[in-house]
Parts: C-alpha cells; structure tokens; sequence
C-alpha cells in the first residue's frame, strides 16, 4: 500500500516554483504576489491564511494578508477587492472563506478580477474549465491531480466515485478526472446524500474521492482491493486525550481502508498540503499571463 504523502508531492511543486522565482530574481523581474482577504477571526480560517503566506515565503512568492473585521458590510469588502484588481503588482487575488452572514459569498467570488481568480471559483474561469480550456483550477482539484502526476497514479480506463457535489471540490474534480488530461480519461460517477447505492458504486470504484465533510465515512465494506482512495474530509474531532483537545479526521476510515487500498492519502498531511501546491501553482500562471500582456 502506498502513502500518497502531501508533503513530499508538495515540496516538489514547490522547489520547481523556487527555482522558478529565482531565475525571475536574477533577470531583474519582480517575484509573483499573492493577495489574501480575510474576514474576522475564524481558528480554520486563521491557520489556512497563515499557512498560505507561510508558503509565499518558502517559494520566493510575495504576500500581502489584509485583515478585516467580521462586521464589514459588503459594499467595503467590494471596494477593497476592486482595489485589489485595479493593483498592478498583485497577481492574484483570494478571499478565505466562509464569509459573515451580512456578505454574499456570490458577489464576493464574482467582484474578483478573473485574471486574478487564483481560487478558480469565478464563473467565467469554471465555465473555462467545463469546456477544457486554460484557466484556474480550483486548488483542491489541481492539488489532487498534481498529486497523482507525481505518484504516476494512473487513471486512464478506470472508474473514479466522487462523493460530494460542491462547487470548490466535487464537481471540478468530477470534470478533470474525465477530461483528456494525462491523470485524467476516467469514467466519473458523481454520488451525494441522495444516492441510494452508494455502497454498491463505490465497490465498483477503482478510485475514490471522498469530499463531503463527514469523518470516517468511507469504511473498508465499502471499498474494492486494490482502489486508489483520496481523502478530501478534514474536521475537528473532539478528543480529551489529544493534547490540543480535538483531532483531526478524514472522511476515510483510514486505518480500515488502507488494508484494502494500493494508495491513500492521509489526514492531515495528503491533500490540504496540495491544496496549497495548487493554489501556488496559479499563482505563478497568474503572474505570467500578465507579464506576457504587458
């Protein structure tokens, strides 16, 4: 069984990234700059900002985190993101969401320039993807796939079950796998909460991508020897014998189903650290289209 390791696929995206900002550096060109908004003080929220300015620094990237409090009304939140586009050092532009009840996840996601879209959650850049053109993949997706071309996953014939539906993670990753990409030519099954033979599908499934927010979820009864398990789920369970009080869980009963797998992604430490990768990845696209428009 095979460990599909976040950190080592990760790292390797990355140092072709820093040698990249690198070689920018020596030719006199500026590095690529990443713009993040978050919106009050949420812990999940704070630790993946974090993480992502984190991340700018190692590869050579430049960051900058605007703060705001949770009682913005949409209109500033706007107007900041406007400035944000109108900027012609910023590269690309993302928003940490979940947002305050009072602001439209919508019209936050739709003010942000396409061009800048490093989330790939605007409708133009997803309707681009739909269609099998350049854009942004979503950084979860491109994170997954990313992380398959690395381990040579292959996926070409072989039927891929997608649980969960949502915009950020199951549908994009449902038009990769079945797009004609080199880890991608799969047949997909998408399944949610209403499907009723989950089981039975998924036992057919020579891969699996479990995103739908639910900690062990997918037990060993449900998978077939030999499948290629992707654990997207990450939430805080709380445990008294943890030293922080809680743990943190996949949607995959890991233990039971990496008896039965060729290849798994643990959690943490498999497909949040690609996310990253991914998000990274854009980054530099995004920079490079504009210095190739200018």
């Amino acid at each position: 069984m095979l460990v599909l390791d976040g950190k080592i696929a990760a790292a390797a995206v990355k140092e072709s990234l820093k040698i990249k900002t690198a070689q920018l550096a020596a030719e006199g060109k500026r590095k690529p700059h990443l713009a993040a908004i978050l919106v009050g003080n949420n812990g999940a929220s704070e630790t993946y900002v974090a993480s992502k300015v984190k991340n700018c620094e190692e590869t050579g990237f430049a960051s900058t985190l605007i703060r705001l409090a949770d009682t913005i009304d949409e209109a500033s939140l706007l107007s900041t993101i406007h400035e944000l586009n109108t900027n012609p050092s910023i590269d690309g532009i993302l928003v940490q969401l979940p947002l305050p009840k009072q602001i439209s996840e919508q019209k936050v996601i739709e003010a942000i320039d396409p061009l800048k879209d490093v989330d790939g959650f605007h409708p133009i850049n997803v309707g681009k993807l739909v269609q099998g053109l350049s854009t942004f993949i979503p950084a979860t997706p491109y994170g997954i796939m990313l992380m398959l071309e690395h381990y040579q996953i292959e996926t070409k014939g072989k039927h891929a079950i997608v649980i969960g539906r949502s915009n950020i993670v199951g549908r994009p990753m449902s038009i990769l796998l079945s797009s004609n990409l080199k880890q991608g030519n799969c047949t997909v099954t998408i399944c949610h909460s209403h499907t009723p033979n989950l089981k039975e599908l998924c036992l057919q499934a020579d891969i699996i991508v479990a995103a739908l927010g639910r900690p062990g979820f997918v037990t060993a009864d449900m998978v077939k020897p030999g499948a290629v398990i992707i654990d997207v789920g990450i939430t805080r369970v709380d445990d008294s014998t943890a030293k922080k009080g809680f743990r943190i869980k996949g949607d995959v009963a890991y233990e039971e189903v990496a008896a039965k797998a060729s290849a798994i992604t643990p959690v943490p430490g498999g497909v949040g650290l690609m996310t990253i990768a991914g998000l990274l990845k854009n980054t530099m696209q995004a920079y490079e289209q504009r210095a190739h428009s200018l």
